[in-house]
């Protein structure tokens, strides 16, 4: 169930406004996490900002195309190849 907050501010400025939101603040996550990595930056605090705005947006994205249920079976799919390919390094790797 999405956040009434965030059902509201989708309602008020509109899917594509949000949706186009989506985008700009996943973007703004990525270059702070390529300043982490490229130029050794101390900026955790500015990730954490990011990577809350780009969650809270998420959740938009989600209820905007009403994908929630999906998104969360797919998720839990790729967990499972995830944990196989772990088994599988984990196998080759400890000989």
């Amino acid at each position: 169930m999405v956040n009434p907050i965030l059902k509201r501010a989708l309602i008020t400025w509109g899917e594509q406004a949000q949706m186009l939101m989506v985008v700009e603040e996943m973007s703004e996550l990525m270059k702070e996490i390529l300043k982490n990595i490229n130029r050794k930056k101390d900026n955790v605090s500015q990730i954490i900002e990011e990577t809350a705005d780009v969650e809270i947006m998420l959740e938009q994205l989600k209820e905007n195309y009403n994908i929630a249920d999906a998104v969360a079976a797919y998720k839990n799919e790729k967990i499972k190849v995830i944990e196989q390919r772990l088994n599988d390094w984990d196998s080759k790797h400890s000989k």
